[in-house]
């Protein structure tokens, strides 16, 4: 009994939601995209899309001339996310999900008896049954792939999409791998595939024959003996991770690519990113700030390091040092308009594992910081904000974002603009009638 991992990869997930939610889209090539414009890009692609040569980051123009009849529509994260967590119960009515690895992956350690082939296959099959009966049979599908660790059933689950199921066995190692690219295997990305090229290694096949030190030089280190054990079907518990940063970036909009539209959204981004922090009850001690420029390639470098915090107030203030403490404009060239701005809180430490300040009270700075967050908890992020940010609110910019590594909270995250309460660095208190129109608002929207 070799198997051990069963990995599930959701199809074309972005894609696949907006064809479940909206049946006249199914069986019709759908490309998500963040904005509708035709310089804006696939984050996604239906099957039917990619089938006609659409990818991820395929400008929306290019996949208009790819595919005339393709259908773009503007990306909806909350639903993604909302999917995210049915579809993970799904699968929990079948086995106990082990890891989420991203919004459309997630895999499952199988023990006793779920590790004999024929079991595993079943318990796959069932998993795919309940998902059909969570979507009404719907557009939604996945692959799954079942290993003798996680790395190997990732790799058997993208062998066959969409709806495909893989088995490899320890015993069907190295041979099942050897018709795919290097590119294929999780890890190997364009530049390791360059390196891997310097050190005499061109197909899978020789990547499996490489002894451990071979790979050990091509990976600079101990990653090279974990793809060597990988290959060879070992079980690799996962590894403990430390969050190290929390941060946010965003291509601006043309109306906001002038100073003051840039810092409206640094401050903004900064806020949301503050938020988490205090969510992970967790503190910083630098920020740094990073501005490109449209059609230069220099860009400003920015960063500060100061006492441990996670105030907003504060952490706004030292983002202006690190701007070089212009109110006004921005750093860079004479004339240069910023085309993309990220903010990025740096030395994180536990709230438990800090003294704190030694200078004045912060127990009214935390009182104010919840009572804040509790409002912009419950009623969607930036219901009370800063005067600063208000032309970056007012443009809808950098709204909730979907990265690779971590499942946005749509409680704090998720944004509806038509219910702001404008605070110029001050919170306002809502009256209980305000409350009840909030409130009534709120379930209105929901879907």
């Amino acid at each position: 009994m070799t198997l051990r991992s069963l990995f599930v990869d959701f199809n074309s997930y972005f894609a696949s939601v907006e064809q479940q939610e909206n049946p006249r889209l199914r069986g019709r090539p759908v490309g998500v995209v963040p904005v509708l414009t035709p310089s804006s890009c696939c984050i996604a692609a239906s099957v039917e899309a990619k089938l006609r040569g659409v990818r991820t980051g395929t400008l929306a123009g290019e996949a208009k001339k790819l595919c005339p009849e393709i259908e773009l529509v503007l990306s909806r994260p909350e639903r993604y996310i909302a999917w995210h967590h049915r579809l993970l119960g799904a699968i929990g009515r079948v086995l106990p999900v082990g890891a989420v690895h991203s919004i459309d992956e997630c895999d499952i350690e199988l023990i006793g008896r779920e590790r004999q082939r024929g079991n595993a296959v079943a318990l796959a099959q069932q998993i795919k049954q309940e998902i059909a009966r969570e979507t009404d049979n719907g557009a939604i599908r996945c692959s799954i792939g079942i290993a003798p660790n996680v790395w190997l059933a990732k790799t058997a689950s993208d062998m066959r999409k969409p709806d495909g199921l893989v088995v490899i066995e320890r015993s069907d190692l190295p041979d099942v791998l050897h018709d795919l690219d290097l590119t294929d295997l999780c890890g190997i990305s364009a530049s390791m595939e360059a390196r891997l090229h310097a050190v005499g290694i061109d197909t899978v096949a020789q990547l499996a024959a490489a002894d451990q030190h071979t790979l050990r030089v091509a990976w600079g280190g101990i990653e090279g003996a974990r793809m060597w054990a990988a290959l060879r079907g070992d079980w690799q518990p996962a590894r403990a991770t430390v969050r190290g940063s929390v941060g946010h970036s965003h291509v601006l909009s043309p109306e906001l690519r002038t100073p003051h539209g840039a810092r409206a959204v640094l401050k903004k981004l900064l806020v949301k990113a503050a938020m988490r922090l205090r969510r992970y009850e967790m503190l910083a001690g630098a920020l740094s700030v990073h501005i490109r420029y449209v059609g230069r390639e220099e860009r400003f470098d920015g960063g500060l390091a100061f006492d441990a915090c996670d105030d907003s107030r504060t952490l706004l203030h030292h983002m202006e040092l690190a701007l070089g403490g212009r109110i006004r404009g921005l750093p860079g060239a004479r004339g240069a308009r910023p085309l993309a701005v990220s903010v990025t809180l740096h030395r994180l430490v536990e709230r438990t594992l800090s003294s704190g300040s030694l200078f004045g009270d912060e127990r009214r700075v935390h009182a104010l910081n919840r009572v804040v967050d509790r409002i912009n908890t419950r009623y969607g992020l930036n219901k009370v904000y800063f005067g600063g940010m208000h032309e970056a609110l007012r443009q809808d910019a950098a709204p909730m974002r979907i990265p690779f590594n971590r499942i946005p909270d749509s409680e704090s995250e998720a944004e509806h603009h038509d219910l702001w309460i404008v605070a110029n660095n001050r919170a306002r208190v809502l009256g209980e009638a305000e409350h009840r129109r909030i409130d009534q608002a709120r379930r209105g929207r929901r879907p």
